[in-house]
């Protein structure tokens, strides 16, 4: 689940806000030793406002895809989705102003996500600019309650049509579909 977190970052955090439901689709880090998710908002994104305290429901989608029942030996199946997906159950605090875990988290997102062959560094930018940026969000920490993963990825089939999917799925050039293939190889087919 953690590799499904670390791996696919851009969540969705759900809260209740002004007395409804509210998304937000942001990106998010596990800290070092896996007990919180740090983030921001957008100040413009009032969702912040009453957010401290929160219990929030987190969902991190990993990749996901279409199965043909068309790649199997029959065709009295139908078909299926396959996907890896993490919730994470959480209390919220916001970060005070100044707090250095926002800084160090920017500089962590922009490390994680800038090409290895970028010459971009956060670090780089103008102090002054950075400054004004920042008064713009606010930082928050979600320390993590609750942990669910799901992994669908045909694994109550036999060994055989499991190898058949695997076989198109790979013969697509989607990422998604690539990157099923590889954790349905990984989870699904028994070890030898």
């Amino acid at each position: 689940m953690h590799e499904i977190i670390t791996t696919y970052g851009f969540a969705t955090l759900t809260s209740i806000h002004q007395g409804s439901l509210t998304a937000t689709h942001l990106p998010l880090l596990l800290n070092e030793d896996r007990t919180e998710l740090i983030g921001h908002f957008a100040k413009g994104n009032r969702q912040w406002v009453d957010i401290e305290g929160q219990e929030v429901l987190v969902v991190f989608h990993g990749p996901h895809c279409y199965i043909s029942p068309s790649w199997y030996e029959t065709q009295t199946n139908v078909p299926t989705w396959n996907y890896l997906t993490v919730h994470v159950n959480g209390t919220v605090q916001l970060m005070k102003d100044e707090d250095p875990r926002l800084w160090q988290s920017m500089l962590n997102l922009t490390e994680k996500y800038e090409d290895t062959t970028s010459i971009y560094e956060l670090n780089n930018v103008d102090p002054g600019y950075i400054s004004s940026l920042s008064k713009g969000v606010v930082g928050f920490t979600i320390s993590i309650d609750r942990i669910e993963g799901k992994a669908k990825l045909s694994q109550n089939h036999p060994k055989e049509r499991v190898e058949r999917v695997i076989s198109a799925l790979t013969k697509l050039d989607k990422s998604n579909e690539q990157s099923i293939a590889k954790w349905m190889e990984k989870k699904s087919l028994p070890k030898e």
